[in-house]
């Protein structure tokens, strides 16, 4: 889709940046220092996972640029496999946005039950919190909320600001004695080092997606061949240092082997800083960012499946609108009954967390594998202008190669979430088969 107005480089480089940074920050710290046997393996498991983004956003960034239309990253897996592939990954996909924004909802509601104290909150509790977020936003999308621009930027402007806040409490005085206990010795030291960065990662690979979205502005930005790689550049940067200042200011703050035993490790930072006072107003802020996180999926997904039932991937059903405000009822519907039910199968943040990232892991490796495809398909791009990365092949290969070690790393530390995981998979692959046999395979060209 080539518009009159193309973004620019400032404008590219903000998108890349909000595209990122999310909810995650304030919560998988905690799960990637559990999961880490020391310090070096933290910090590199968080410097790891930037490279790792800078990788794939340039692959994606090319893959956008030589296949250039809306709703790219989805819209793949079509051209370049099997249909039975495209459609068993692109569900997959769903389940995995359905997960991910269960997860972030049970991060909003470990912060928001901060203000009660007195109550002894269980992992129920929490749920039914974060289910009765997910349903109230369902019946304001029923009644055809769109989401503006204002109210994105307001919420970005919410996120850094927290993010500042947590960076800033490096400067005030806080109790030595936290940090000290960093020291102690770790609570798992049968794990050898390689093991522990490939567990520490899934936390932080959770934290560090949205840049494969990428894939949807190739031919929307000025000069792509120059400012996509500037931009992607500059923005992963930004966000490596953010996340690694936000690190450190956990490390230095609470103590590596206290880090291990909180959840909401961002109250924790803010109550020993700025007080119990402080802490509440953080916690009321960041469950409103939750809160619109919460909003814009729910917004987003039913798109997607509307689009997957436009190309005959799922049944006309799903394509259903209201006559009188187009909201996509079925799609949404569904789609807020795939989070629930995976928030109460899951209950816990790490449960989910693992699920996610492991369905995450084939669509990221079957997504940017087809760079390989395209590259072939389409050399009559070659010198026309559009982005073609440098390093070929081998950031893609190290991109995929992360993927699978991040993967290994699941199937190793929790079998059974693999196993599920790979039966979604199966099943809707199966799926395919029983209801599209008798239509002919629908395989876009790549012009």
């Amino acid at each position: 889709m080539q518009g009159k107005q193309q973004l620019n480089l400032f404008s590219f480089t903000m998108i890349v940046v909000g595209l990122v940074i999310g909810m995650g920050i304030f919560r998988t710290a905690a799960t990637s220092a559990r999961d880490a046997i020391n310090p070096s393996v933290y910090f590199t498991a968080w410097i790891l996972g930037g490279l790792i983004a800078f990788c794939g956003a340039l692959t994606y960034a090319e893959i956008g640029s030589r296949y250039p239309v809306t709703g790219g990253y989805y819209k793949i897996f079509s051209v370049a496999y099997h249909p039975s592939i495209a459609f068993a990954i692109n569900c997959i996909i769903l389940i995995s946005n359905a997960a991910s924004l269960s997860g972030v909802a049970l991060i909003g509601s470990g912060y928001i039950t901060k203000l009660f104290p007195g109550y002894q909150w269980t992992d129920i509790d929490k749920a039914m919190i974060s289910a009765g977020a997910i349903i109230v936003f369902y019946g304001i999308n029923l009644m055809g909320l769109r989401m503006s621009a204002r109210a994105q930027n307001i919420l970005m402007l919410i996120k850094i600001g927290m993010i500042v806040v947590l960076i800033a409490a490096l400067f005030f005085p806080y109790h030595q004695v936290a940090a000290t206990t960093g020291l102690i010795a770790d609570a798992t030291p049968h794990m050898s080092w390689i093991q522990s960065l490939g567990i520490s990662l899934i936390a932080v690979s959770f934290t560090y997606g949205g840049y494969q979205q990428t894939i949807n502005f190739g031919n929307e930005i000025n000069q792509p061949a120059k400012n996509m790689p500037r931009g992607i550049f500059m923005g992963i940067t930004i966000i490596i240092v953010l996340y690694l200042l936000v690190n450190l200011s956990y490390y230095r703050v609470i103590g590596f082997h206290q880090m291990k035993q909180e959840t909401e490790i961002a109250y924790v930072l803010i109550q020993d800083v700025f007080g119990v006072r402080g802490a509440e107003i953080f916690s009321f802020f960041l469950f409103a960012g939750v809160l619109s996180y919460v909003n814009a999926l729910l917004l987003s997904n039913p798109r997607v499946m509307y689009a997957m039932s436009d190309e005959g991937s799922l049944p006309k059903v799903f394509a259903v609108q209201n006559k009188k405000n187009q909201v996509l009822t079925v799609s949404l519907t569904v789609f807020t009954a795939m989070c629930i039910l995976i928030l109460f199968f899951a209950q816990t943040f790490e449960r989910i967390l693992n699920f996610t990232i492991f369905l995450d892991s084939f669509g990221m490796v079957g997504s940017s594998a087809t760079i390989f495809i395209l590259r072939r398909k389409t050399k009559h791009l070659d010198g026309t202008g559009i982005y073609k990365m440098k390093l070929y092949p081998l950031l893609p290969l190290i991109f995929i190669a992360a993927y699978v070690f991040v993967c290994a790393s699941i199937i190793i530390h929790t079998p059974e979430t693999a196993l599920v995981g790979i039966l979604v998979l199966a099943a809707f692959m199966v799926v395919y088969f029983l209801f599209h046999k008798k239509q002919p395979n629908r395989k876009e060209n790549i012009v």
